[in-house]
This record gives C-alpha cells, sequence and structure tokens, in this order.
C-alpha cells in the first residue's frame, strides 16, 4: 500500500515545479504549457458549471472570444491600456452572460445543451462578420502586457502570468464549494424541488455560476488576445467549445485538477497525434480527429468520472471531514404563542388535467400541536403538502401560514417565513455528507454571497451554520454518522437526516411526509420522543403517515383525506371510532 502523501505537500511540489519548468524546459514545452493553462482556466469554470452544478454548455469558446475581442478592440482602436481592458472586458461578458442565461437556464433536458449550441454558434458568426472586428481575417496589433516598465511578449515571460492566474482561479473555486453558497450550487443536481424547498433561489444560483464560468472564459480570452497579439474567429467556433467541454469531463467534471488534468491530457495528445500519425501512415491529413474521438470513447467508457480520480489513488489522503467548531449560536425567529393557529388551510383543491387530487381541503395547525393528515395510499395526501409547501402550487383556494396568505408565494418565500418539510421519497445528495446535507437546511439563516465564499472572509458564519447543523444532526440521535456520506445511511436513517434538515432552518411549522417509513421499532419510538419535545417547543407539526399506531400515540388532532376530500377531523380515538374511517380502511366490519 502507497504511503500517504499530504495534499500540501503536493501542491508544493506542483507549485515549485511550475516556477523551474521556464528555466529548464525548451520554448516549444513552454508554449505547449501555455495554452494548457488557457484551457483549465476555462474548463475550470466548467467544472462548477458542468460537474457542480449539471449544467451543460459547448458554447464556452464563445466567451473566450468576448474577452479576446473586447481586449483587441478596445487596444487597437481606442488605445486604451491593456490591463484596462480586462475589466471592460469582464463587464461585457458578464452582461452578454446574464443575458443569454436568462433565456437559456429556463430550459432543461437535451433542450440546455442545444441552447448553447445555438448562441455559441451565434457569437462566433457575429465576431467574424462586424468589420469592426476586422471580420474572418482578425485584428493584428495587440499590445504586450507590460509591469511598469516591464513587457510581457514571449511565452516563456507569459508562463508565470497565466499559471498564477489559473492557481488563483482554483483557490477561488475550492473556497466557493467549501461554503453556504457552495452547497446551494451541489444541491442543483438533486432537483430544484428540494433546494427550493430549504430557500435556494435556484434560477439565482444557475445565472451566478453560469456567469462565473463565462468569466473564466473571458479571462482566458484576454491572455490569449495579449499572448498571440492577434485575434481572429477560428479558435472560439463550436468545434472548442466542444473541445473545453472533452477537457473537463476527461479530466474529472466533478473536481476543480480534473481541469488542469484534462487540458493536459488533450493538449499533449492532440500533438503526439498531429506528429506521429502523418508518419505511421505515410500521408498527411486531419487523422488525428479520428483518432482522438475513438481514443475519447474509450476513455468515457472506462473511466466515466474522469482521469483525475484515478490519479488521486495513488496519493490516497485522509478522509476530508468539514471542521465543526465551537460558535455562537445562530438568531432564532420567535416562537408564536401556544395554541396560535399557524397554518390555515380554506377550500384547497389541486387539479391535473381532469383528475382533482385535492378537492375543497380546509383545516388548521396550532402552534405546539401535532396534526397528523392520514388516508389510503392515493387519497392526496402529498399532494396536500406540496401545496402548502409552494412545490406544486394550489389550483385553487388559499393558504394562510402565519396571518398571511402564501399560495402564491414559491417554495423559497414559504420556507423563509418560517415552514420547513420533510419529502414522501427522500431528496438528500447522497455525495455529500450528512453534516453538509443538514446545512443546507440552514440556508436562509445565512448572508455571506458568492464573493464572500470565493474570497473566503466567510468563516465565521459558515462555523455558526455547520455547529448549527451538527446541533440538529446530535438531537436527532445521529452523531456518529455525521461525516458519513449520507447515501451510505439505510433509508429510515436518511429520513431522519431529512428532519434533521428541516430542523436547522428553525421552522415554526414542520411538514413530515411519512418519516417512519422504514424506522425499526426503536427507532420509532426515538422519533416519536423527539417530535413531542418539538411540539413542546411550540412548533407546529403536520404529519402524513401510513403506520397508525405511530399517528395515534402522537397526534393531538387527525384529518382523515379519502380520494382527494376531507372525510373526517377530530381527536386519535374520535377518528378510530368513526364508521366512514374503518371503511376506507378496512372496507367496513361486521
Amino acid at each position: 500500500m502507497m504511503p500517504t502523501v499530504r495534499s500540501t505537500t503536493l501542491l508544493a511540489l506542483f507549485i515549485a515545479a511550475l516556477l523551474v519548468a521556464p528555466l529548464l524546459l525548451p520554448e516549444f514545452y513552454i508554449t505547449l504549457l501555455d495554452y494548457i493553462g488557457l484551457y483549465a482556466i476555462v474548463a475550470l469554470g466548467l467544472v462548477v458549471l458542468t460537474g457542480v452544478g449539471g449544467l451543460t454548455s459547448f458554447g464556452q469558446a464563445a466567451f473566450v472570444g468576448l474577452g479576446a475581442y473586447s481586449s483587441a478592440y478596445l487596444t487597437t482602436v481606442h488605445g486604451v491600456s491593456p490591463w484596462l481592458t480586462l475589466p471592460a472586458g469582464l463587464l461585457i461578458t458578464a452582461a452578454v452572460a446574464i443575458s443569454l442565461g436568462l433565456v437559456t437556464l429556463r430550459l432543461s433536458g437535451h433542450f440546455l445543451p442545444l441552447g448553447t449550441i445555438a448562441w455559441g454558434i451565434s457569437l462566433y458568426y457575429l465576431f467574424g462578420n462586424l468589420t469592426g472586428l476586422g471580420g474572418y481575417t482578425g485584428l493584428t496589433g495587440i499590445p504586450p502586457l507590460s509591469f511598469f516598465d516591464l513587457e510581457v511578449r514571449t511565452g516563456r515571460e507569459f508562463f508565470y502570468l497565466i499559471w498564477a492566474v489559473l492557481l488563483l482561479a482554483l483557490l477561488a473555486t475550492r473556497n466557493l464549494l467549501d461554503s453556504r453558497e457552495g452547497r446551494a450550487i451541489r444541491a442543483l443536481r438533486g432537483g430544484s424541488l428540494m433546494a427550493e424547498a430549504m430557500g435556494v433561489h435556484t434560477a439565482r444560483s444557475k445565472i451566478v455560476i453560469f456567469t462565473l464560468a463565462a468569466l473564466y472564459a473571458s479571462t482566458s480570452g484576454w491572455l490569449y488576445a495579449h499572448l498571440q497579439r492577434f485575434v481572429n474567429p477560428t479558435p472560439f467556433s463550436l468545434t472548442q467549445g466542444i473541445e473545453y467541454l472533452f477537457m473537463a469531463v476527461i479530466g474529472g467534471v466533478a473536481h476543480v485538477w480534473g481541469a488542469i488534468v484534462g487540458a493536459g491530457l488533450i493538449s499533449i495528445l492532440k500533438q503526439w497525434l498531429q506528429d506521429w500519425l502523418p508518419k505511421l501512415l505515410g500521408q498527411s491529413g486531419n487523422f488525428e480527429i479520428i483518432v482522438f474521438g475513438v481514443l475519447m470513447i474509450f476513455v468515457l467508457q472506462r473511466a466515466r468520472d474522469g482521469v483525475w480520480p484515478i490519479i488521486a489513488r495513488y496519493f490516497p489522503q485522509p478522509p476530508k471531514r468539514a471542521q465543526v467548531r465551537e460558535a455562537p449560536p445562530l438568531v432564532r425567529r420567535e416562537r408564536p404563542a401556544a395554541g396560535a393557529v399557524l397554518l390555515e388551510v380554506k377550500d384547497a383543491c389541486k387539479r391535473f388535467g381532469g383528475l382533482v387530487a385535492n378537492d375543497r381541503m380546509t383545516f388548521q395547525v396550532r402552534a405546539g400541536e401535532v396534526m397528523a393528515l392520514i388516508g389510503p395510499n392515493g387519497a392526496g395526501k402529498s399532494t396536500m403538502f406540496n401545496g402548502i409547501s409552494g412545490v406544486d402550487p394550489l389550483t385553487s383556494g388559499s393558504v394562510i401560514f402565519r396571518g398571511e396568505r402564501v399560495e402564491s408565494l414559491p417554495a423559497r418565500d414559504i420556507a423563509r417565513r418560517g415552514m420547513s418539510r420533510t419529502f414522501q421519497h427522500v431528496r438528500l445528495l447522497p455525495g455529500m455528507s450528512v453534516l453538509e446535507n443538514v446545512a443546507i437546511g440552514a440556508h436562509l439563516r445565512g448572508r455571506k454571497g458568492f464573493v464572500a465564499a470565493a474570497c473566503r472572509t466567510d468563516r465565521d458564519e459558515e462555523d455558526r451554520l455547520l455547529y448549527e447543523a451538527a446541533r440538529q444532526i446530535e438531537r436527532c440521535g445521529l452523531s456518529e454518522q455525521m461525516h458519513e456520506p449520507a447515501g451510505s445511511l439505510p433509508l429510515g436513517k436518511q429520513r431522519i437526516v431529512e428532519i434533521a434538515r428541516a430542523l436547522a432552518a428553525d421552522p415554526c411549522l414542520l411538514l413530515l411526509d411519512e418519516p417512519a417509513a422504514g424506522l425499526r421499532y426503536l427507532e420509532k419510538q426515538a422519533l416519536g420522543d423527539l417530535l413531542r419535545r418539538l411540539r413542546d417547543e411550540g412548533i407546529g407539526i403536520l404529519l402524513v403517515e401510513h403506520d397508525m399506531d405511530f399517528v395515534m400515540g402522537l397526534a393531538d388532532r387527525v384529518v382523515v383525506m379519502e380520494f382527494g376530500q376531507k372525510l373526517a377531523a377530530g381527536l386519535p380515538e374520535d377518528i378510530q371510532r368513526n364508521p366512514a374511517v374503518v371503511e376506507a380502511y378496512l372496507g367496513g366490519v361486521e
């Protein structure tokens, strides 16, 4: 077994190699490393966008072109200092990315990548057809970068700048992903339903990571323009955009270091194929594209997670655990008075075409009580939950939460007002630890944004959020599993993790959809004790459950549903003696 080498040691060796490379390597290899660095900056943006956020883009080369052409045009036509063209190019790119993102990111499935192909092609032809940008001939005479009186002209001189920018971008990306906003980005892969219910503004998060990936690409384009000192549309075509995505995927699209591995592997492989194939075949041509395509298919079959995880196996690291430090408690919301009406549902209806899932449902939930919503399978209980929490809005009727009508609000805004929930089908992020999953529930209790996360000025708040998540995990009896991947837990404990996540939001009203499903007898007893403690603290609980022994021993009031309608309501002992309820559940008794 290989000895463990600390990641800090590996990073130090990597940086040392970068420092001495220009002193030892010939010009050809320095130029190749320059381009690997430029490509890796773009691929790093795709790691965040595609690998973490789950959004596929084939159009990143167009954003590289925006950065390159912005600097080329401003310096050659208007004489602007090259250093001032960087923020100008980033502003232009951000404006274009936000505009495109507002339209493109509304698409889903295969329509999203098709949309990125469409605007990628459009921007490419825009570069070639604008005479002010030199048409397909391009722009020449771009001035070199200079530091005071020192001009940066050669690839050897550019090497340190390119790799310094790449390492800074890599550090900022790692900081971002290890934060409150990073958890929100990772939650996008689990679907927007859970993330929105936890208060994440998923549309905003998508726009932010789309723009961030575009800004990385634009920065690479700015460096490229001043390295080449000439630009034309060819390097910003759709073909190059596809290649950038290949780099991210081959390297390891979910790993920040995969961007460098993928850019290096593909750049070197292409160069070798261009050199060797004409000699082997005895004729010139684009044979390397054919071989390259076959090799990519082979790698994608044999290493679906990319090459970086394979490399990482040879340098095993201790399991990374989020540090939970004792921190000041988060501010808690004011609890309503015991017995106060928290939730009032009036004449709630939900239709799916001709199917009526909820029909004129009316009931209340008060602070400090457990109200159970029961009924046979297909009665419409989970649909009612979705309508109350804003996940799937009602067709008609009203939902009044803490004196305010909320049926027309999105789920994240309802969550902000103090309602939190679990799901009938567990919605956790299996690759993230239990601690990180629960911390998503506390998303609305933090304020630091993407810039603070990237610059790591959010650490005090992050400590408080993780400490709160750990407190709720301990409260739910999962301390020993805190740092385990959530997907490795049995289903019953995953449901408890969902309850801990909901509690991390500091709710006034807790909606629990079949929380006891999959639990053993003693686990159900522990869950019942927890819910009683929450009730005693003044939290209102609306519970959907099929285990009647569990419900009748816990609930203060019960509402029975059948075929979307309210069949009966009252105290548990009255419900058990109600003939209509017995008929619905057992088909009647003699």
